[in-house]
């Protein structure tokens, strides 16, 4: 069976200055993740820097593939395996994968990860190092493709359609079906078989559901959402589960912003990634803290200024009740300092929308996409036009239906 493992224990972390290095030449200690190195040093908080993070890897077995899922590193991340470069990422809140499978041997793996921080590379406390989760996953002959299950709610009439297109890796027949339960127990579900032929499938199913408890920021009802890959026989081999929320979202230069039919006006903040004193490393307790200082305010929307948060964070707007702003960027190719994403733009900009895009576009709590934060191109020239056209098709090429 495919499997999912948290890996963010019996990491070891050393620091180094910009100059080239052999991590070889380090002193490394143990460390925990997630963690942000420059929050240690209070004197001394845009230090430049190389953050190395070392971990050994058990070989996680014959016939399976190996993928390494990084939620966040901060920024200009590259991967080793055993010594040998697997794959590096510019971006310091997208999440991204590598299949490290022909990279690893026999027995234990050295994985080694360099994070570079140079300074100024944005307008706020960025933190540094591989400060969200990671994740170690398993695979066999077939698969749920990651982020790959796309699943968009909407009233019909006295009823509500439930839309789930799963795209699939498989080399075998299988089988895909949905549940959705509230409160443990099942409301409704689906089942189709998917045969071998062509090895990469998108599966589409649909649920039809009268009367669900609606999500809206007073009342957040959520159902879960269960997508199990199976063998014809019923073997099991994936289960991914996600919650949704029914509402009803309408836009009228009139009337404004209407949820569920009623008129809502939305009391919003801009929430930067730190928590003050604890740094950039995610923490899910002080982050639900926060979040309900915020309710208590009367806040029930929030805009993620100026980059896509954690994966946790939306999973918090949306058993909470926030309206979520999503921003991907604050810059394009236009730098606002010297060492900001504006160096990377031209080359990723479509990797990071469509991570940003597919992690995010199921939640009930996401309100709409924001492609940028006073961005100084938009009013430069055509240039910039063309990369708002160009962001814009992105985005709606991920999320079509949203």
């Amino acid at each position: 069976m495919n499997t999912t493992t948290l890996l963010n224990d019996g990491w070891t972390f050393a620091k180094s200055g910009l100059e080239a290095i052999s991590p070889e030449e380090l002193l490394f200690a143990p460390v925990d993740l997630p963690h942000d190195w420059l929050i240690k040093d209070t004197r001394n908080l845009y230090e430049n820097s190389i953050g190395w993070y070392k971990r050994n890897l058990p070989h996680p077995g014959r016939n399976l593939r190996a993928l390494l899922r990084f939620e966040g590193v901060y920024m200009d991340s590259t991967l080793y395996v055993n010594g040998k470069p697997a794959g590096e990422w510019k971006n310091g809140y997208t999440s991204f994968e590598y299949d490290i499978t022909d990279l690893l041997t026999e027995g234990d793996n050295v994985l080694l990860v360099r994070v570079v921080h140079q300074s100024p590379n944005s307008r706020w406390y960025s933190g540094a190092g591989i400060y969200r989760d990671v994740w170690l996953k398993t695979r066999g002959p077939a698969w749920v493709v990651t982020d790959g299950t796309y699943v968009t709610v909407r009233k019909e009439g006295s009823a509500w359609r439930v839309e789930m297109d799963t795209e699939l890796h498989t080399e075998q027949p299988v089988r895909v079906s949905h549940t959705l339960f509230r409160d443990q127990e099942p409301v409704v579900g689906s089942a189709s078989p998917v045969d071998a032929e062509g090895q990469d499938r998108v599966d589409r199913q649909a649920l039809i559901l009268s009367d669900p408890a609606l999500w809206s920021p007073q009342s957040p009802h959520l159902y879960r959402l269960e997508t199990r890959l199976e063998t014809l026989d019923g073997t099991p081999i994936e289960t991914v589960t996600q919650n949704i929320g029914f509402r009803d979202l309408t836009f009228d230069p009139d009337r404004g912003l209407s949820l569920n039919g009623g008129h809502i006006k939305l009391n919003g903040v801009c929430e930067h990634h730190d928590l003050g004193a604890l740094g950039a490393a995610f923490n899910k307790t002080a982050l639900r803290r926060r979040f309900r200082i915020l309710k208590e305010m009367g806040v029930n929307a929030v805009r993620t200024s100026h980059n896509p948060p954690a994966p946790a964070w939306m999973d918090l707007a949306d058993e909470m009740g926030l309206l979520v702003m999503s921003e991907a960027f604050d810059m394009w190719e236009r730098p606002k300092t010297r060492y900001d994403y504006a160096r990377f733009f031209p080359e990723w900009h479509e990797r990071d929308v469509a991570s940003w895009v597919r992690r995010d576009r199921n939640h009930p709590s996401l309100l709409m996409w924001s492609i940028g934060n006073e961005i100084y191109d938009t009013h430069a020239d055509e240039r910039g036009q063309a990369i708002t056209r160009r962001l814009m098709d992105l985005v709606r090429e991920h999320d079509p239906r949203g």
